[in-house]
């Protein structure tokens, strides 16, 4: 189980990430772009996803750590339940979030 405090200190350890409230909850940017928000229930993480298709193959290979609801159909983002996943598992999918949505310079300079 991670905790808000993991996510903080996971996404903030990511280069020219900033915190900044998204909709009165924590969001995750790099420059502009957000790539990671806590939800207002305090324990689920949305993440943006390459595509609508890579979120349905998430929750259906593993349903007790991904989920969606239906403010996200047409959206390519999936939802993290903090009591189901392990830290390691919490720094890839944002890791993998961050390299989503960092604009190429910041992505050359970290290597990807």
């Amino acid at each position: 189980m991670v905790t808000d405090d993991d996510v903080r200190r996971i996404a903030l350890g990511l280069p020219e990430t900033t915190e900044r409230p998204m909709y009165g909850t924590p969001a995750f940017y790099v420059k502009a772009r957000w790539f990671a928000r806590i939800r207002e229930e305090g324990d689920v993480l949305v993440l943006p996803v390459a595509s609508e298709e890579h979120r349905q193959e998430l929750i259906a290979a593993d349903p007790g750590v991904f989920f969606t609801l239906p403010h996200y159909d047409g959206y390519a983002a999936v939802l993290v339940r903090f009591a189901a996943v392990g830290v390691e598992e919490l720094a890839e999918l944002l890791t993998d979030a961050w390299r989503l949505r960092a604009p190429k310079r910041v992505l050359a300079a970290f290597g990807g």
